[in-house]
């Protein structure tokens, strides 16, 4: 597979509703697609970095930045017959792991319609439907998030995690389970608390949470460990995994009996599976994470939860839950039982509105071998 050329587009899109963490309330989305022509093959990968360096280090900007000048460059021209073989290239650059991702994951797509192969099939997948939750943002009122709860579990999601935050916690998670005793039910804290709130988090046991995630520092293996040794909840580790080494270090610390995987913040499916074998040794369950992907992002979500041992329902929820249209078609359709059924088709499974792509574009580069 020689690439051709690769195309960047910045494109905006509304969401149907605010989505608000600990970071801050996001209303609209720029999100940077990339096409790679290679071999008479359109393969496509999103880079799922956030408009600002919040979650991360990384956004658009820097991923935009890192692709046009030394990712893609470094690549255009060559010729490649696996999509892991690409990454010997981008070894010399520290981190950018979203910039990378997205060109791997662009890569992998490419193989798996080489070899007619779906892309869960190519990966190592083994499930043919994968288990749904949702993440709820902070909202203006308790009462305002209670009534979206209602209208996933009416819906039928198998698992509900709404975004804590110092103020934003006890009475929330109270309100839901005086509503709903048996829903099983997660938390996501981005961060938010520090070791003077630890007493306070051990109030978060009371309410039979399958987890708590990323409770303290984005960077911390250490003083999670001991928390959790404090705590009845499984941690969940997010922004403190970039890698396999990570996550095996995590194990041996005890700092996570869960770990939620996202393919954009580890670098690319590649490193995603070998975190993913990690935690599979030492017997921690994993689910995936979302972004705010759009459906290409998505797309690759899908195929990523197929791994055997994604056996807690993940973040990859339905298209409409947040894009009134998604650039992809079909949309991404979650049953009344919470499962999406995962495409058998080549590639990614999912065919690509160019024409939408191209409406929504506010910048775009192409750069030719």
């Amino acid at each position: 597979m020689k690439i051709e050329r690769i195309t960047l587009h910045e494109i905006r899109m509304p969401l149907v509703h605010f989505f608000e963490t600990s970071f801050g309330r996001t209303t609209e989305r720029r999100i940077l697609l990339l096409s790679v022509n290679l071999d008479g093959i359109t393969a496509w990968g999103e880079c799922v970095a956030g408009e600002g360096p919040f979650y991360s280090e990384e956004s658009i900007d820097t991923a935009w930045y890192a692709l046009t000048n030394y990712l893609a460059p470094w690549i255009l021209g060559k010729r490649f017959d696996r999509a892991v073989d690409l990454l010997p290239h981008f070894s010399p650059i520290r981190g950018h792991r979203m910039a990378k991702a997205a060109l791997e994951n662009a890569l992998w797509d490419a193989e798996a319609q080489a070899k007619a192969l779906p892309l869960w099939k190519l990966l190592g997948g083994t499930r043919e439907e994968i288990p749904c939750g949702v993440s709820i943002g902070i909202q203006n009122t308790v009462e305002q998030l209670l009534e979206k709860i209602e209208i996933e579990l009416n819906a039928g999601y198998q698992r509900i995690k709404v975004k804590v935050k110092p103020g934003w916690d006890i009475e929330v998670l109270s309100r839901i389970r005086e509503r709903w005793p048996n829903i099983v039910l997660s938390c996501d804290a981005n961060s938010a608390y520090q070791l003077n709130d630890v007493q306070h988090l051990h109030t978060f046991d009371r309410f039979n949470l399958l987890m708590i995630e990323q409770p303290l520092w984005d960077d911390d293996f250490y003083f999670h460990a001991k928390l959790q040794k404090s705590l009845q909840t499984a941690i969940c580790l997010d922004e403190a995994i970039h890698n396999a080494r990570d996550a095996e270090a995590a194990a041996e610390l005890g700092a996570c009996r869960i770990v939620n995987i996202k393919v954009g913040r580890v670098g690319g499916f590649a490193e995603a599976i070998k975190v993913h074998d990690a935690c599979q040794r030492h017997g921690i369950p994993v689910w995936c994470g979302g972004m705010l992907e759009s459906g290409i992002g998505r797309s690759h979500n899908i195929a990523l939860s197929t791994l055997p041992n994604f056996s807690l329902p993940g973040d990859v929820s339905a298209s409409k839950r947040y894009w009134k249209e998604d650039i992809i078609e079909p949309a991404v359709h979650v049953s009344t039982a919470g499962t999406i059924r995962v495409p058998d088709n080549p590639g990614r499974g999912f065919a690509v509105r160019e024409d939408l792509v191209e409406k929504l574009t506010a910048r775009k580069e192409v750069l030719k071998a």
